[in-house]
């Protein structure tokens, strides 16, 4: 072998040789950041890996950590003409990213928690390389917030808005076809637009692409905008004419072989076909010039905003030990709100009401709402005088945390593999959220959901989570009460006015739970 070339050989087997000196330093405290954060937040990390990988609608997230390296390797020539330093208003931001996860996990929001962990890396990441550098990497750092899983929180949406696309389709089409809620009737059958056909994963996956694909491709920001409004309308709109096929097929062909068509079609090759057409109309549109720089470090060294702002530096190790102190302390205030348990009764029963007797529970089709962590359930009937039944469920928790949620996802009214699948939003109603049921059997049932904690009395999750995430964060111990009035509509009888009849003969609903939590 000849001289020069065994020379050369241990040079490119150093990893390290090919380092700008000034990076070498601030990327060991990296590694030992990400380190510690793994730790600290190892569960976070788990479940959303778990999701990412065992949930379809989350698998195009698999591919964003090598898109991120890959954003960042384009940007390499430009950050060796960095130099990185520990900045003490980095740690500021992750002050403020650990105060989103702590809100998050104390609520046991998954988004927001989720959100706060990798808010959390970038903003580690920023305190140890300084403001320049994060200038330098602004997008890879906001592309890496696609490792969030989210879209399930606006399935219930997308039902109604491919429900509403693929009636006006079948209208079009001359097919005769009733709809109501998420259900569209035709002659060849009772067609749902179900939660799988909402259409949410390749509309988060479109828009994880079009966020992309607008800053590769284009440098216009109009253009930019224009093409992310694409990347939203074309799933949704291409997610109705699926829907819409299925159904036009059936007329013809009946409904098992148009849903063996849905399943060969509704996959991730329906995906690809969105993709090129969407990617087709914007292509000639794509204004940045290839090889063009996507930074520019010059400007970046010679902005005086982010010179004085580079300027407010800290020791490395000082930082990393403030990062340390209040990941700690924020992990140590959650164990503490975890272990709270506020005392309940030994049992509890469902008491009198004027007008009404207990009945036997017998549905025509098994109904029974979930509340898992619950240290109380109650499960009964009441009947009057004119045949009217009505079924009431309650449960009381002596905490909120993880896995004992009283608004948790498969909570309440609605099990999911239960046979029993979500309508319609029903009548509104003061104090509680109202449900349409529908059975597999077509039994239709009304299903309105109060929640009750200290003072609070209402029908909204969110409100429920916002007095459950004071009480947590103060470290106070209240129980918490949900409790489900639901009828079954009869021929001649409307479970709506049942349920309202009922009402009037409790009384005040806060007053009536609490006389059943014993808190009266």
């Amino acid at each position: 072998m000849p001289h020069d070339v065994t020379a050369a050989l241990p040079q490119r087997l150093n990893l390290g040789w090919h380092l700008p000196r000034q990076w070498r330093v601030p990327l060991l405290h990296l590694a030992i950041a990400g380190l510690l954060l793994a730790v600290l937040f190892r569960a976070d990390w788990a479940a959303m890996a778990q999701q990412w990988w065992n949930s379809s609608t989350y698998n195009h997230i698999l591919l964003i950590p090598a898109i991120v390296v890959w954003l960042v390797v384009q940007r390499a020539d430009a950050l060796a003409r960095l130099t990185p330093a520990a900045w003490w208003p980095g740690a500021v931001l992750f002050g403020a990213a650990l105060l989103i996860w702590l809100l998050g996990a104390m609520s046991d929001v998954a988004l927001v928690r989720d959100f706060g962990a990798v808010t959390l890396l970038i903003a580690a990441t920023i305190a140890l390389v300084g403001p320049r550098v994060g200038a330098a990497l602004a997008f890879p750092f906001g592309y890496l917030l696609f490792l969030v899983p989210f879209g399930d929180e606006i399935v219930p949406q997308l039902q109604m808005v491919t429900a509403g696309l693929t009636i006006a389709l079948v209208h079009l089409s001359a097919i005769p076809a009733a709809i109501d809620g998420v259900f569209i009737a035709t002659p060849a059958g009772l067609f749902e637009v179900a939660e799988a056909c909402s259409g949410v994963k390749f509309l988060v996956a479109m828009i994880a692409l079009g966020v992309l694909v607008a800053n590769v491709g284009f440098v216009s920001w109009r253009r930019r905008c224009a093409f992310l409004v694409l990347c939203v309308a074309m799933p949704v709109l291409a997610n109705g004419v699926r829907a819409w096929g299925t159904i036009y097929i059936a007329q013809y062909l009946g409904a098992q072989k148009a849903s063996g068509f849905d399943h060969i079609v509704y996959g991730w090759l329906f995906f690809a076909v969105v993709v090129a057409a969407t990617l087709g109309i914007a292509w000639r549109f794509f204004d940045r010039p290839l090889g063009a720089a996507m930074i520019d470090a010059d400007a970046i060294s010679a902005s005086r905003l982010i010179d004085r702002l580079a300027a407010l530096r800290i020791s490395a190790v000082a930082a990393l030990l403030l990062l340390l102190a209040l990941g700690v302390g924020a992990k140590s205030w959650v164990a503490a709100a975890d272990g709270l348990a506020a005392p309940l009764p030994r049992q509890l029963f469902l008491p009198e009401v004027p007008g009404w007797h207990r009945a036997d529970y017998h549905p025509r089709e098994w109904w029974q709402p979930r509340a898992s962590g619950a240290g109380h359930r109650l499960l009964g009937r009441y009947a009057d005088s004119s045949g009217r039944q009505i079924d009431v469920f309650f449960a009381l928790y002596a905490s909120q945390r993880p896995g004992r949620e009283a608004g948790g996802f498969g909570e309440g009214a609605l099990r999911p593999d239960s046979g029993w699948a979500w309508q319609s939003p029903g009548p509104a109603i003061v104090h509680a959220t109202s449900d349409r049921l529908l059975g597999s059997g077509g039994t239709a049932r009304l299903a309105q959901t109060t929640y009750r904690t200290g003072p609070l009395l209402t029908g909204s999750i969110a409100r429920l989570r916002l007095a459950n995430l004071q009480d947590r964060l103060l470290l106070r111990a209240r129980p918490t009460m949900v409790l489900i009035l639901s009828a079954e509509d009869k021929p001649g009888q409307s479970a709506a006015q049942t349920v309202s009849a009922f009402r009037q003969a409790a009384g005040p609903q806060g007053a009536w739970m609490d006389r059943i939590a014993g808190l009266r």
